[in-house]
């Protein structure tokens, strides 16, 4: 069950008022959830914004994704959201010095048109693809 932290739709109609809950990640907007951890009035002046910080960081800690706005949210009331950031590219190679692959081993017979095509190369021919007309020549 992938549990997510969202914001549940309350109040009247153009005066909107949000639950900050825990819930399935398949249910809907304003259906079945786990647990209400705050709500925000986004109508008040300034807006109101309560959340349960201990409540949050521990569904955070059991592994539940915010959504866009509650991590907006969240941000703004000081909270520090996931993982720390992965390392720059530069710190990377910084860290571990870059090998290169070896080779994959080629098909005997793609050696041999290989071969074919260098020694034709050489020999100023040129060569015709396997299932390709040629062109015959105005006399």
């Amino acid at each position: 069950m992938a549990v997510v932290i969202r914001l549940m739709r309350a109040g009247a109609k153009k005066r909107p008022f949000y639950r900050l809950v825990a819930a399935d990640s398949r249910r809907q907007r304003d259906g079945r959830f786990l647990e209400i951890l705050g709500h925000y009035n986004p109508i008040s002046q300034p807006f109101e914004l309560v959340i349960q910080k201990d409540h949050v960081q521990k569904w955070l800690d059991a592994g539940a994704r915010p959504s866009e706005q509650v991590a907006s949210l969240l941000r703004t009331s000081g909270m520090t959201l996931g993982k720390p950031s992965k390392p720059t590219k530069a710190a990377a190679a910084a860290a571990k010095p870059r090998t290169r692959r070896k080779p994959r081993p080629v098909s005997a017979r793609k050696a041999r048109t290989r071969t074919a095509k260098e020694t034709a190369l050489k020999a100023g021919k040129t060569l015709i693809k396997k299932g390709t007309k040629r062109k015959k020549a105005e006399k």
